[in-house]
């Protein structure tokens, strides 16, 4: 019962503090560029904006992305073939009881 009250009381805090967030943040994934825009009380409006990337940081957010795909890829790789081989072992380890099962009988 004191589980189910603390965790109401944390997601009451937590929708109370995300209803007075007035920011609206737009954002660029392809180049990095963002904008944020908050109206503040008095009804003014303040605008920030980040240009995107640079080249050299561009080059960077490539090299990520490309090691990223790559890890995954490699990963997917890597579990497909200790799949084939306890698949083999398991295998091989039934042959191997089938064939002592035989010379016992």
């Amino acid at each position: 019962m004191k589980k189910i009250t603390l965790l109401l009381a944390m997601v009451a805090f937590s929708v109370a503090a995300h209803a007075q967030d007035n920011k609206a943040v737009v954002r660029d994934n392809s180049t990095g560029a963002k904008t944020t825009a908050e109206v503040r009380d008095n009804g003014t409006v303040k605008v920030e904006s980040r240009s995107g990337r640079t080249k050299a940081g561009q080059a960077a957010y490539n090299t990520k992305e490309d090691a990223k795909y790559a890890g995954k890829k490699t990963g997917s790789v890597v579990k497909k073939g200790a799949q084939k081989t306890g698949r083999a072992v398991k295998k091989g380890a039934s042959a191997v009881k089938n064939k002592a099962e035989d010379v016992v009988d």
